[in-house]
């Protein structure tokens, strides 16, 4: 497996119905199911949808279903019970997505904590909690952080990326990220794909997992937000055995450690803006 393959594979969590895509449960599904047919669908991952919308996703995809591994968004942390459940109907229910309300919460999980699903806990960056990272890492469970939005204040600071990235790593917790990674380097875009759009910086989702394996690997904080902040294209480079920034670089083996044991995924509502910047700049 080449270093390229090594961070890429799986890497992407389809969230088609969410903004700024927003699409019906039909053009979603049809969709996902075509990427998984699309000569670069090792980069897909799970099928990202609400709990409140399994049965029209059922209802949409039919027999298809039994080929869409599955990233549920709990509306509360008691529904994680419930969907708990759906592996007997059928549903490939991979992990879970929930925002708690408070440490009480993420206790109370360990008593019907799915088996077959790994649980995301989503939590604010700002102020960075240890407490709940800890109490995160005490159940079992992962994060999940959010890395932008449709307005300039959504995004957070690499400064905060950074502080999350040593928090999460020095408790050996696995994360995935969402919104606002629709491009591989940093740089400035429109928000949404309306014509009016407020455009403005958003962060890398490669500039993400380098900070995240440089920091997995003993990295220091500030390089990590070096690397989260890099906006030239050529200050990275791809081999077939490793990829680099500037004077680092990491080999196919420790991305694939990172991506298995700490970084584990994005979601993004296109799958396939981020392929078109990846042909662009010779990765794929």
């Amino acid at each position: 497996m080449t270093a390229t393959d090594s961070l890429l594979s799986g890497l992407i969590d389809y969230a088609g119905l969410y903004p700024p895509a927003g699409l019906d449960m039909k053009s979603a599904v049809s969709s996902y199911l075509a990427y998984k047919r699309n000569r670069h669908s090792e980069l897909l991952g799970r099928f990202i949808v609400d709990r409140k919308r399994l049965s029209e996703l059922r209802e949409v995809a039919g027999d298809a279903i039994a080929d869409m591994p599955l990233s549920v968004i709990a509306s509360s942390v008691a529904e994680v019970s419930n969907i708990a459940q759906l592996h007997k109907g059928g549903f490939r229910v991979e992990s879970i997505e929930v925002k708690p309300d408070g440490l009480d919460e993420i206790g109370l999980k360990t008593a019907w904590r799915p088996p077959e699903s790994t649980v995301y806990f989503e939590v604010p960056m700002m102020p960075l909690d240890v407490e709940v990272l800890t109490s995160i890492r005490m159940v079992g469970a992962r994060v999940k952080i959010r890395t932008g939005g449709i307005t300039a204040a959504a995004f957070p600071s690499s400064e905060a990326i950074a502080a999350m990235l040593t928090a999460m790593a020095g408790r050996d917790l696995e994360f995935k990220a969402t919104a606002g990674l629709h491009h591989p380097i940093r740089g400035c875009h429109p928000f949404t794909y309306e014509p009016d759009s407020e455009t403005g910086i958003m962060h890398g989702f490669l500039n993400l997992f380098l900070a995240a394996t440089d920091i997995y690997f003993g990295g220091t904080e500030d390089r990590a937000q070096q690397i989260l902040d890099e906006q030239d294209p050529e200050a990275f480079r791809v081999t077939a055995d490793t990829i680099g920034w500037r004077s680092f670089q990491w080999s196919a083996e420790k991305l694939r450690t990172v991506r298995g044991e700490f970084a584990i995924s994005f979601g993004s509502c296109s799958f396939v803006e981020p392929i078109q910047d990846l042909e662009r700049l010779g990765w794929l």
